[in-house]
């Protein structure tokens, strides 16, 4: 039930590992895979390895950046990792980057050559000083996936980057290009935070950021490709824990990467994760991944689409036992009060905004058309 054939790997299940320190290196996949993930994908492989930093992650309870660049293992040394990895029987996807279209086909074919099932093309860093990566030119883009696809017979992931002024005009370019499918986003340029006592940011330079902040970009971008471009799509970005599998899927994704919430949580929030998706699909009577894929679409209009409805909050006088004041504190238009343990909304003032049902820990507040 929990199968799915994205890409045609033959995957027992959508959620994959991505790419990261986690993935290393043949034991490191291994152990991974261990966890019931469909797939995992490589830490991203260079032709020249760069020694690591050190600090080099940081964690504010909201976010991490990373500067973690690629992988320290030398492309030969694959071959054994990758055998290592594939003694497991499980899906193993190759990330791989590079400056040209020959070299990175150079090194999807070694990635072939070593046992790799697919290749996920990385061409969407942040953590370099200028403020344009690779993802962000869709001619880039179409001749580094043409040149890989021309020179390997597994199927071609490209990775996107959600700092691109048009990241669908990308997915175009990997699909005319003759890619299999985009996953999509990747980590996103920042810094995480300064010590002002010290005037030190958190980390050195400008890293990755990850975690559950950036899941509403990742949405977003998920979605849009999938309204505009026809091509399997592998949600990344603030996944940790089932629900947001899920809504990534609805959005339009055939399969999602986890990386930030195993880092955090460790390996059982993998497990965990499969295990209540397959839940969720049986209480919910559903029978194939398949089904879920783009189900939230159809609610998603464009801003024009939106009918202007006289909504507003009511909570029709139920009692409110819960002492705080946060909606009334948050009412811009001055429509909320509590007398006597009860919250009123004045009707006259509300304009149906909708941030106190987001507010209220009691759940008191609905809106009413």
């Amino acid at each position: 039930m929990i199968q799915t054939d994205f890409l045609k790997l033959g995957m027992k299940n959508p959620i994959i590992i991505a790419a990261g320190p986690w993935s290393r290196d043949g034991k490191s996949i291994l152990n991974c895979l261990e966890t019931g993930a469909g797939a995992v994908v490589t830490e991203t492989i260079v032709s020249d390895t760069i020694l690591d930093v050190r600090p080099r992650i940081a964690y504010d309870g909201n976010g991490v950046q990373n500067i973690r660049l690629y992988s320290d293992v030398q492309i030969e040394g694959w071959e054994r990792e990758i055998a290592i990895a594939k003694s497991g029987k499980g899906v193993v996807i190759a990330s791989v980057s590079a400056h040209t279209p020959s070299e990175i086909a150079y090194m999807a074919t070694k990635m072939e050559k070593f046992g790799a099932d697919a290749i996920e093309i990385s061409v969407s860093n942040p953590m370099w000083e200028s403020l344009e990566v690779m993802a962000s030119h869709p001619q880039t883009i179409f001749d580094m996936t043409k040149e890989v696809v021309a020179h390997v017979k597994i199927p071609v992931l490209a990775k996107l980057s959600q700092n691109t002024t048009n990241i669908c005009k990308v997915a175009k370019a990997v699909k005319e290009a003759g890619g299999s499918g985009v996953s999509a986003i990747n980590t996103i340029r920042c810094i995480l935070g300064v010590d002002i006592e010290e005037a030190k940011p958190s980390l050195a330079t400008y890293g990755g950021y990850s975690g559950d902040p950036i899941r509403p970009l990742g949405l977003a971008s998920v979605a849009s490709i999938a309204q505009t471009v026809d091509i399997p799509i592998c949600g990344v970005g603030g996944i940790s824990d089932y629900k947001h599998a899920i809504e990534y899927m609805m959005l339009g994704a055939s399969a999602v990467q986890v990386g930030t919430a195993l880092m955090l949580y460790g390996k059982e929030k993998i497990k965990t994760m499969v295990r209540q998706v397959e839940e969720w699909m049986e209480n919910h009577e559903i029978k194939s991944v398949e089904q879920i894929r783009g189900k939230a679409l159809k609610n998603l209009l464009s801003f024009e689409e939106i009918k202007i409805e006289p909504t507003i909050s009511t909570v029709e006088g139920v009692p409110c036992d819960i002492d705080c004041t946060d909606c009334i504190k948050a009412c811009i238009y001055d429509a909320i009060e509590k007398e006597n343990d009860t919250v009123e909304v004045d009707v006259e003032h509300c304009t149906g905004c909708g941030l106190c049902i987001f507010l209220c820990p009691a759940n008191k507040l609905k809106l009413k058309w």
